[in-house]
């Protein structure tokens, strides 16, 4: 099993773990991605998303980390925001999530980032055990706001 930057062959395999993702996270019927969504977002002229991808001995693409770039005011550096990350389940316990996320610690100390941050459901023990014992910490004196679909165009259009 390995872990390499995300190819555009691998987009079909990706649209289909994002979707296995939120199924688990009971949200499945909230995924609007298609291929030329993330296509374009991976490799058009501007991408503003990056991913890796873990693959299986016969290599089938069975985990991901998709990502993108923020930027900490106080720290004065860019730092990486983990959108997705997702190993299927019957690939687990074999250290792919491990090495996907050390993956992207590596880019943030390779690039000069000073963070990799992102947000775990509540309910979520194992993932949380998981990154726990990477070292990570729970942020929690900050809580999520997002603004979408009606909310979203409601606000703008004040």
């Amino acid at each position: 099993m390995s872990v390499r930057p995300i190819r555009p062959d691998d987009v079909p395999a990706v649209v289909a773990l994002v979707r296995e993702l939120a199924d688990y996270e009971k949200a499945l019927h909230e995924v609007r991605l298609t291929e030329d969504q993330l296509t374009d977002s991976l490799f058009g002229d501007a991408p503003a998303l990056f991913g890796h991808i873990a693959t299986a001995d016969d290599g089938q693409v069975v985990g991901i980390a998709l990502w993108f770039l923020n930027f900490s005011t106080w720290r004065g550096t860019h730092g990486i925001y983990l959108e997705d990350l997702y190993v299927q389940p019957q690939h687990r316990g074999h250290g792919l999530g491990k090495e996907l996320l050390r993956t992207l610690a590596a880019v943030c100390v390779e690039r000069g980032y000073s963070r990799l941050e992102w947000s775990v459901l509540d309910w979520n023990a194992p993932s949380i055990e998981f990154y726990e014992a990477a070292g990570a910490v729970p942020m929690d004196e900050w809580t999520v706001f997002r603004l979408t679909d009606d909310a979203l165009l409601s606000f703008a259009a004040r």
